[in-house]
C-alpha cells in the first residue's frame, strides 16, 4: 500500500465536510473538499457500474478512488495538527479504504460480480467508519458547525 495515497484518503474524509482553518468558516473550500466530492461521485459511479455489470467503469472508478489527488502540504499539516494522537487510527482507516479500492479494481478486472460487491462493501465500511469517528469533530473544529446525530 502506498502510504501517501492511504493518508490522503483519510484527509479527504475531512474535506467532504467543507472545513476551514482554525475553527472559522473558510472563505473558500479547501482542496480536500473537492477531493471528497469527487470521491463521492466515484462511489456513485461504482454503484451504477455494479447495477449494470459495467466492469470497466467499476475498475476505472476504483483506481480513481485508490489514487486520488493529494491536497497541498499546508492543508495536510492543518489536518494532522487537529487529528493529533488519533493519527494512527486515522491513517489505519485510510489504509483500509485504499486497500478496499484496490481490491475492488482487481475484482472488476476479473469480472467477478460477487467479489466486486464484497470489495465495495469493505470500501463503504471503511469510509463509514472514518466518517463516524472523525466527521463531527472535523466539522465542529474547522467550520464551527454542529452536526445533528
Amino acid at each position: 500500500m502506498k502510504k501517501s495515497h492511504s493518508l490522503l484518503f483519510s484527509y479527504g474524509v475531512a474535506a467532504c465536510l467543507g472545513m476551514g482553518a482554525n475553527g472559522l468558516q473558510a472563505a473558500e473550500p479547501l482542496m480536500l473538499q473537492k477531493v471528497m466530492k469527487d470521491l463521492g461521485r466515484n462511489m456513485q459511479a461504482v454503484t451504477d457500474g455494479i447495477s449494470r455489470e459495467d466492469w470497466t467503469l467499476i475498475e476505472k472508478q476504483a483506481l480513481l478512488i485508490a489514487d486520488h489527488p493529494q491536497p497541498p502540504l499546508s492543508e495536510k499539516v492543518r489536518i494532522m495538527g487537529f487529528v493529533g494522537t488519533s493519527m494512527t487510527k486515522y491513517k489505519a482507516y485510510d489504509g483500509e479504504t485504499h486497500e478496499a479500492a484496490q481490491d475492488l479494481g482487481r475484482a472488476a478486472r476479473g469480472r467477478d460480480g460477487t467479489a466486486v460487491i464484497t470489495a465495495f462493501q469493505k470500501l463503504q465500511n471503511a469510509c463509514f467508519n472514518c466518517h463516524r469517528e472523525f466527521r463531527k469533530p472535523f466539522v465542529e473544529h474547522f467550520y464551527g458547525q454542529q452536526l445533528a446525530n
